[in-house]
């Protein structure tokens, strides 16, 4: 996983940890096991890679990864 994200330095991404916790962010740094990640306002956050279960690449601003639960006027 390490190997993999260092590929996606510069590139935002989304990251599932398990439960409720999921991140976005750029890739700024992946070194002795942890993510360095930038959210939209500038701040980095810090993650530790073993704990990451699922990773997407951004692909647009607002879409965030997960389920979407439909309405029945969309049936």
């Amino acid at each position: 996983m390490q190997e993999f994200l260092s590929r996606m330095i510069g590139r935002r991404i989304d990251i599932f940890c398990g439960g409720a916790s999921s991140l976005r962010g750029e890739v700024v740094k992946v070194e002795g096991g942890v993510l360095h990640l930038r959210d939209e306002d500038g701040h980095l956050g810090y993650v530790a890679i073993d704990k990451i279960a699922v990773v997407w690449e951004v692909r647009e601003h607002e879409h965030r990864a997960g389920f979407v639960s439909a309405t029945p006027n969309d049936r």
